[in-house]
């Protein structure tokens, strides 16, 4: 059975990539991380579909945590498969979910890797930071990772014809995508299915959260000033609570590892000047944005002023998913009255980008300032006069440092 055709040529290459690596004889373990509903389970399924082996497929996605006896057991039911067969393939969803899992895995792994016993593992999950960091302290050499992003305005529109207004609007979650033109069903999607989920579940269920109602505000507000820098200091003023810094910064980062909201920090050469920055709060799917501040399509569409927020916000969600998946370093940066909007760096290559969105006056001193500060910095105009923002949107945020 070939490739479903149906689903974006991205999409489609990573099916093909980890296709082709469960079809070769090394057993390296596929870790595959990515945000809730954005297409893990159903890549794992098209490949599944196109393998000629059998398969033990399993979730740990339930209100209460698996434990290591869990995990041995269902690793034994692919044992008895790949003994009689020559081979298996386990698929374990939500893995983080399973106490101990990394060193659960890595016991198993080296067991079979003595015994020869070919049992192939495909990792999911939907909160990055917990499962990198699980394989990188306990898997270190057995495994490959394959980040599963949100989608794209080019995924959205190849797929499900979304206009470029819609996608700044509704963002890009496939599953709520034949949603869109029922608004209220379709928020109701994205907050009880989506958001409380992934905050339920992904973060509060796998951390100790001392404060969950002020990680909950957090985020709400964090949505209202998507695309905005707030200091911590103000941040707790509005949130109204006795809390500190710190813990703020806690919880952005556990937001931000469940592909909800990151808190950008400002560029600068120097990493402790980064650190201590006031953050740039940015939403990793402007479905988020658009549900949580409950307003309808056509009013913001019909408001210049909003319209230009919601765009600008779209410019970083797509900027902030490519820094998730170590594409690129994502910054903002200002210095005086001098700003720019969002700066993206690998290696020695800096691109400081400015969205002119037609909100804000047109001053582009920032960009000019920036480039003279750092030398050999590329300046980047992203709509008005520059380039398109849908354009924009389109293309992958890495040609941008290699234009």
């Amino acid at each position: 059975m070939s490739i479903l055709p149906d689903i974006p040529p991205y999409r489609r290459a990573q099916v093909g990539v980890l296709a082709e690596r469960l079809s070769e004889p090394r057993r390296l373990i596929q870790v595959i991380v990515g945000p809730r509903q954005v297409g893990k389970t159903t890549m794992v399924r098209q490949v599944l579909s196109i393998v000629d082996e059998p398969v033990v497929s399993v979730s740990a996605d339930e209100p209460a945590l698996k434990d290591r006896a869990w995990l041995a057991a269902q690793w034994e039911r692919a044992r008895v498969h790949a003994r009689k067969e020559g081979s298996c393939i386990l698929v374990v969803d939500e893995i983080q979910k399973v106490t101990g899992w990394p060193e659960t895995v890595k016991r198993l792994w080296d067991e079979d890797t003595s015994a020869g016993t070919s049992v192939k593992t495909v990792l999911l999950g939907s909160t990055p930071v917990l499962l990198v960091h699980g394989v990188s302290e306990s898997l270190a050499g057995r495994f490959e990772t394959i980040h599963v992003l949100h989608w794209s305005y080019d995924e959205m529109a190849s797929a499900f014809n979304v206009e470029f207004d819609e996608f700044v609007y509704f963002g890009g979650y496939p599953g709520a995508a034949w949603l869109i033109h029922d608004e209220p069903r379709w928020r109701a999607y994205v907050l009880d299915s989506l958001v409380e989920t992934a905050i339920s579940r992904d973060i509060l269920l796998l951390q100790r959260i001392e404060k969950p109602a002020l990680l909950r505000r957090l985020f709400s507000l964090g949505c209202e000033h998507s695309g905005s820098v707030v200091s911590y200091n103000k941040m707790l003023g509005q949130l109204q609570d006795v809390g500190n810094t710190v813990t703020l910064a806690h919880y952005l980062d556990l937001l931000s590892g469940a592909g909800l909201l990151s808190g950008l920090q400002k560029y600068s050469t120097q990493p402790v000047r980064r650190r201590g920055s006031s953050p740039k709060l940015q939403v990793h799917n402007n479905a988020l944005l658009s549900a949580m501040a409950d307003a309808r399509f056509d009013d913001v569409r019909g408001d210049p002023e909003i319209w230009g927020h919601w765009v600008e916000s779209a410019v970083g969600a797509h900027l902030v998913n490519a820094a998730a998946a170590g594409t690129v370093k994502l910054y903002w940066w200002r210095d005086g009255n001098e700003e720019v909007d969002f700066v993206i760096a690998k290696g020695k290559r800096v691109v400081a980008i400015e969205v002119k969105s037609g909100r804000r006056a047109g001053r582009l001193s920032g960009l000019d300032a920036f480039t003279k500060r750092v030398p050999g910095a590329r300046p980047l105009l992203v709509g008005g006069d520059g380039i398109p923002v849908a354009e924009f949107l389109r293309l992958p945020v890495e040609s941008w440092l290699e234009a």
